[in-house]
């Protein structure tokens, strides 16, 4: 898979843009706020519908614009498909696939897949952990488009759910017996959407687990051993809400079972009611689990230092990109297109040399740096130069 074309519209600083792009190496270069990640971001984003810089759309489409189009044309063992997302301030989405309307802007999802590392990603080391959670669900959607709308629905019903919390707490307070009928209802919806995306992370994680480990040997110089875990909020002590019960392998066998997973959180939510009513949130589900990252038996988050917190991310993103290249249920051959914006310039130079020689061998790697002398010599390719909103081919 590569992306052989691009086109934006009113896409962040672009008011019209159009990129040629060849399988292999391409390195954008430019100085800092002449556009280069705005061109990844707008792949990254066509493939996810996430943007690594920003939480909401609305940041996407240049100010003063109604709307932004990101088009590209993606090629999928020898086969092109013209992919259109329109962004609209303050409403759905649109989509198209050659021209042709979808009924719905998701179901462009994994038409595109991407792999993208940024700056950012350090956070998914030493950040909370909503980062990681939204890791693993880009993860997730990128492996299986469907679960896009369970994790869209989770999200809505859990919305829902706190807001008749709240109401059923102030009603307490005032003295009123709440009206809990409608939120049983809401338990039941919570709890079905729920148990889909805790099952379909710790499977994740568990196939992920191995390329994490392999790729964080290879990129520290096997300086320490990475591992990863996922940790439920069922599987805390119901006594005081607080203390971890542990994430062994029989815990997180019990976690793929739908089924099982989805009456332990109804069993949940009933046993933890009182105290959700009380604080005017929902205490368990998907939205309050962490993926675990460790090193040399200790939790990342506090014992890494800079250098191996780098590596871990490095890592993290490396063996997304093996398990997607690996997966074989995805509906036609192709590697997923690897970008990486503005990292090496962050990286020391035997990380950088480790990351260089490992992505080498990609079907297509995006890089972006302010000076050609951050792009390793070992990924030389086509280069562009990116200078206040024009993008020029050099070589």
């Amino acid at each position: 898979m590569h992306v052989s074309d691009l086109a934006l519209t009113d896409f962040r600083s672009y008011t019209q843009v159009v990129v040629a792009f060849e399988p292999g190496i391409t390195a954008l270069v430019g100085p800092n706020g002449q556009g280069k990640t705005n061109l990844v971001e707008s792949l990254g984003y066509l493939a996810t519908f996430s943007s690594h810089r920003v939480a909401s759309d609305a940041a996407l489409v240049r100010r003063g614009a109604g709307r932004a189009v990101i088009q590209a044309k993606v090629v999928r063992s020898g086969r092109p498909a013209t992919l259109e997302l329109e962004l609209v301030a303050g409403k759905a989405n649109r989509a198209r696939v050659n021209r042709s309307p979808l009924p719905r802007a998701r179901d462009l999802l994994g038409r595109l897949r991407t792999v993208l590392f940024a700056p950012e990603d350090l956070a998914l080391i030493k950040g909370d952990p909503d980062g990681r959670r939204r890791f693993l669900d880009e993860l997730l959607v990128l492996l299986s488009p469907k679960l896009a709308g369970v994790r869209s629905d989770y999200e809505r019903v859990i919305r829902q759910r706190n807001a008749l919390l709240k109401s059923a707490g102030m009603s307490r307070r005032s003295g009123s017996g709440p009206d809990l009928r409608t939120l049983d209802v809401w338990d039941e919806k919570a709890a079905t959407a729920g148990a889909q995306l805790i099952a379909a992370r710790v499977t994740a994680v568990r196939n992920l687990r191995p390329h994490v480990e392999r790729a964080y040997e290879r990129v520290s110089s096997a300086q320490s051993a990475a591992e990863i875990g996922y940790r439920s909020s069922l599987e805390q002590a119901m006594s005081d809400g607080e203390r971890p019960a542990g994430t062994g392998v029989a815990a997180e066998e019990s976690l793929t079972n739908a089924d099982l997973v989805q009456a332990r959180l109804l069993d949940a939510m009933s046993r933890l009611r009182s105290r959700e009513i009380e604080r005017g949130v929902s205490l368990v589900g998907p939205h309050r689990d962490d993926l675990e990252l460790q090193l040399g038996g200790l939790p990342a988050r506090g014992y890494a230092s800079h250098g191996e917190s780098w590596s871990l991310a490095l890592a993290l993103r490396l063996a997304s990109y093996e398990l997607l290249r690996a997966d074989t249920d995805f509906e036609s051959d192709g590697e997923p297109v690897l970008i990486l914006d503005d990292v090496f310039a962050e990286l020391d130079n035997r990380r950088r040399a480790r990351l260089a020689e490992l992505v080498a061998g990609a079907e297509q790697v995006l890089i972006t740096s302010a000076v050609p002398e951050d792009v390793p010599d070992g990924l030389d390719g086509a280069r562009y130069d990116v200078m206040d909103g024009a993008v020029t081919r050099v070589r």
